[in-house]
């Protein structure tokens, strides 16, 4: 068995290491005694009350920043649109081509199974009551308000806000903003505005894809489960569906494009100087502007059924 008076310490203790030395009647003893180190206090845990509130004032700091942040945007683009020739077009362009005409194949064939899924519920539900034709209504609806500006935003936010994010996280890591700013080029100007206004093309582009995708898939399935032929749901379809509804979803999309670019754009500048900040900044700019495009969504909805929309 152990010593007593050391059976209490800890595998990580450091310990005073002891010399030998003679005494006056030429026996070797220890210089000090073997004692333990004392134990080092443990850090205090926070209580959910201070842990909730910290929580509360980092969000609060973090909705302040992205507040400021909108606003810088806002006064950059207000220069450009003074002087357009100082807009990068090339650099719009390009993101159009990422960003959207990229996007097509997986948006298309999301919407398109989507269109199929919505088709094939309502009909096992129409069915009973003889309604069928009524899956017409549910298909349009449901892809022209909801479904396609709202699985597009989410679609592209982890697609192209994730891309953003990286990349501007990527620059600040590499000291490349700041040189920037040593050139006197404003960060905004050469990599948020080129993004906005991209944006605010293609993603409306690709809701009206979607849309027509989604509803198509819903023509097919109405088609297989409920013997609606394609004239036939197209005439209904003309007949009982107005262009305002399509509008109110290209309406949302672009909504839906300024708040993913922003949010992406600003979680790439709260990069810190290591690489394991830019993977956690990504992270953070999917997971922010996909709930912010859902919570908007939210809200279009209420002001929609407000104003008989």
């Amino acid at each position: 068995m152990g010593d007593p008076a050391t059976s209490d310490l800890r595998a990580d203790a450091v310990l005073p290491v002891p010399t030998l030395r003679r005494n006056e009647s030429g026996l070797w003893e220890l210089s000090r005694p073997w004692t333990p180190a004392p134990r080092a206090p443990a850090p205090p845990r926070l209580r959910l009350t201070e842990r909730a509130g910290r929580s509360a004032v980092a969000a609060a700091q973090q909705t302040a920043d992205l507040l400021k942040f909108v606003g810088q945007v806002t006064l950059a683009a207000l220069v450009v649109m003074r002087h357009p020739s100082r807009m990068r077009w090339r650099t719009v362009l390009h993101h159009i081509q990422i960003g959207g005409f990229d996007a097509l194949p997986i948006i298309g064939l999301i919407s398109f199974l989507l269109g199929v899924v919505v088709a094939y519920q309502g009909a096992d539900q129409l069915r009973n009551y003889g309604a069928n034709i009524f899956v017409v209504e549910l298909v349009g609806y449901a892809m022209l308000r909801e479904f396609a500006p709202l699985m597009t935003a989410i679609i592209i936010a982890g697609r192209s806000g994730s891309a953003f994010a990286a990349q501007i996280g990527t620059m600040v890591v590499n000291e490349e903003i700041d040189a920037m700013r040593t050139l006197a080029i404003d960060p905004l100007e050469l990599l948020v505005l080129p993004k906005v206004l991209a944006l605010l093309v293609a993603l409306p582009l690709l809701t009206l894809f979607a849309a027509i995708t989604g509803v198509f898939g819903g023509m097919v399935m109405a088609w297989s489960q409920l013997g609606i032929g394609f004239n036939e749901f197209l005439e209904r379809f003309g007949r009982e569906m107005q262009g305002s509804h399509l509008l109110v979803g290209i309406g949302k999309s672009l909504v839906f494009a300024l708040v993913i670019v922003l949010i992406g754009c600003f979680q790439g500048f709260r990069t810190r100087s290591n690489a394991d900040s830019v993977g956690r900044q990504t992270t953070l700019s999917v997971v922010q502007a996909s709930f912010m495009v859902i919570v908007a969504n939210a809200v279009f909805s209420v002001i929609f059924n407000v104003l008989d929309l």
